[in-house]
C-alpha cells in the first residue's frame, strides 16, 4: 500500500512537472550556498530546468547535478549585477523564469530593482516598499508594538553619547539593523555587551564594521536553541497557504547563530498567531521564516527577526510535507498552491556544523557525548547530504575539517602554548 501510494505521488509530480516546467519556465537562483542546494534539488528532481549564480565562496549548489548552468556574480556595483542578470535572460532566453534569491543582500537587491527585473523574470520577492518592513528590525519592532506583539527590548542608537545615560537592561545586543552589503561571517551577527563599558566597547568596534546609523540595541534574552522558534510559511497577500513550526534547538554559534545545525517541526499556536498577524498586517506575499525566542521568564515567544527569503533549514519542510521551493515556484507561475500545514516531529541536521557544536559544547560541558548521541538518532533529513546527488555533500567534508581546527584545536593548541613555562 505504501508503495502504490509513493508510485502515484511521484506519477503526479511528474505530471506537475511536465505541465509546469514547459521546456522554459526555469528558475534563476542568486546563490550557491547550502540553502540554494535544496531549492536546485527541489526543482531539479521535478524536471525543472535550474541555473545558479555563484558568488563568494559558495559552491554547494554549484556541484549539484540538478544545477543545468552555473554562471559566476560579476565584480562591482548593484547596477552593474542588474545589467547581468537582464543580460543574462535575453542571451539565454530565460524570459519567465522565477528569479530567487538565497540570501539578505540579493533579497534586497531584486526587490529594491523589482520593476526592472520584472521585464525579463518573474521575481519572487515583493517591490521594496512592501518588503523593507521584513528587511529592517526597526520597523519590524514598530510594527510589532503596534500589533501588540510580544518582542525584546529594542533601541536605535547612533551614537556613544546617547549610550552614556541609556537606560537598558544588561546584557544587550548590538546588532546591524539592515544588512544591504552581501553577507559574510567576517562581520558577527552581534556582540554581546554585559554592562554599560562593554556596551561602549562594543558599539565602537560594531561601528567600525557598520554604520553607526544601522545599529540597534536588544535585550538579550536568556536560553540556548532549546527556547529558539520559527514559523516559515509561503504566503499570498498575506494569507498563509503553507505553513510549518519548528525549534532550532542547535546553532553556530551557540550565542548567536550565524546559522541553524538541528532542527525539529513541532505544534506551537503561540508561535504561529502572531507570526501570522505580522502577516496578515503587511499583505505578504512570498517565502518568509519568522523567528521568536521563548523567555524562560514569564514564557512568552518574543519576535526577534524575519527573513524573507529561502532558510538555512527549509529542507526540512519537505520531509514534513511542505515543500517550499516547488510550491515557490508554482506560486511564481500563477498556478494553484494546495493548503499544507507541516507535520510535527520531523527532524533536520546539518552535519558538518552540528559535529562543530558537538566538539565544542562538549568540551565545555553543555551537554554529554551520550547525549547528542541519543538526539541524532533516528531518521534526519541531511541539509547537504543526498544518495541522488552525493558530490556536494563529500565537498562538506573538507570543509568540516577546515572548520574544525580554524575553530576548536587552533585555539587548543594555543591554549596549551600558553600554559608551558618558558
Amino acid at each position: 500500500m505504501a508503495v502504490t501510494a509513493k508510485i502515484s505521488v511521484l506519477a503526479e509530480h511528474s505530471t506537475q512537472a511536465a505541465e509546469g516546467a514547459g521546456g522554459s519556465s526555469g528558475a534563476l537562483l542568486m546563490g550557491a550556498d547550502y540553502r540554494a542546494l535544496g531549492v536546485v534539488r527541489s526543482l531539479g528532481r521535478r524536471g525543472v530546468p535550474v541555473w545558479v549564480i555563484q558568488q563568494g565562496g559558495h559552491l554547494v549548489a554549484a556541484t549539484s547535478r540538478f544545477a543545468r548552468r552555473r554562471v559566476p556574480w560579476p565584480e562591482g556595483e548593484d547596477r552593474k549585477k542588474i545589467d547581468f542578470l537582464l543580460d543574462l535572460s535575453v542571451k539565454n532566453d530565460l524570459k519567465g523564469w522565477a528569479l530567487i534569491p538565497t540570501d539578505d543582500y540579493t533579497v534586497t537587491l531584486a526587490s529594491v530593482y523589482h520593476d526592472l527585473l520584472s521585464k525579463q523574470y518573474h521575481v519572487t520577492v515583493p517591490r521594496w516598499e512592501r518588503l523593507r518592513w521584513a528587511c529592517d528590525k526597526r520597523l519590524l519592532h514598530e510594527l510589532a508594538a503596534k500589533l501588540d506583539i510580544c518582542q525584546p527590548w529594542t533601541r536605535n542608537v547612533s551614537t556613544e553619547a546617547a549610550l552614556a545615560d541609556l537606560d537598558c537592561p544588561f546584557p544587550v545586543i548590538v546588532k546591524p539593523a539592515i544588512r544591504c552589503k552581501p553577507n559574510s561571517l567576517a562581520v558577527p551577527k552581534a556582540w554581546r555587551a554585559d554592562n554599560r563599558e562593554a556596551l561602549l566597547a562594543r558599539f565602537k568596534e560594531a561601528s567600525a564594521l557598520i554604520p553607526p546609523e544601522n545599529l540597534i540595541l536588544q535585550e538579550m534574552i536568556p536560553g540556548g536553541g532549546d527556547t529558539q522558534f520559527s514559523y516559515g510559511a509561503l504566503c499570498k497577500d498575506g494569507i498563509p497557504l503553507a505553513s510549518v513550526v519548528a525549534r532550532r534547538v542547535r546553532q553556530y554559534p551557540k550565542d548567536f547563530g550565524q546559522f541553524s545545525t538541528f532542527v525539529e517541526t513541532v505544534d506551537e499556536p503561540r508561535v504561529a498567531e502572531p507570526a501570522e498577524r505580522l502577516l496578515t498586517a503587511t499583505h505578504f506575499t512570498g517565502l518568509v521564516e519568522v523567528e521568536f525566542k521563548k523567555d524562560p521568564r514569564n514564557g512568552e515567544f518574543k519576535v526577534l527577526d524575519i527573513n524573507p527569503r529561502v532558510w538555512g533549514w527549509h529542507t526540512l519542510c519537505a520531509r514534513a510535507g511542505v515543500d517550499f521551493s516547488y510550491l515557490l515556484w508554482l506560486l511564481a507561475r500563477d498556478r494553484r498552491v494546495p493548503r499544507l500545514r507541516g507535520r510535527a516531529g520531523e527532524r533536520w541536521i546539518h552535519r558538518s556544523a552540528d559535529l562543530r557544536v558537538a566538539i565544542e559544547g562538549i568540551l565545555n560541558g553543555d551537554f554529554s557525548l551520550a547525549s547528542y548521541l541519543h538526539s541524532t538518532r533516528g531518521p534526519l533529513e541531511s541539509a547537504i547530504f543526498a544518495w541522488d546527488d552525493p558530490v556536494p555533500g563529500f565537498l562538506d567534508f573538507p570543509l568540516l575539517a577546515y572548520a574544525i581546527g580554524k575553530r576548536v584545536i587552533a585555539p587548543m593548541m594555543k591554549s596549551k602554548e600558553a600554559s608551558i613555562p618558558r
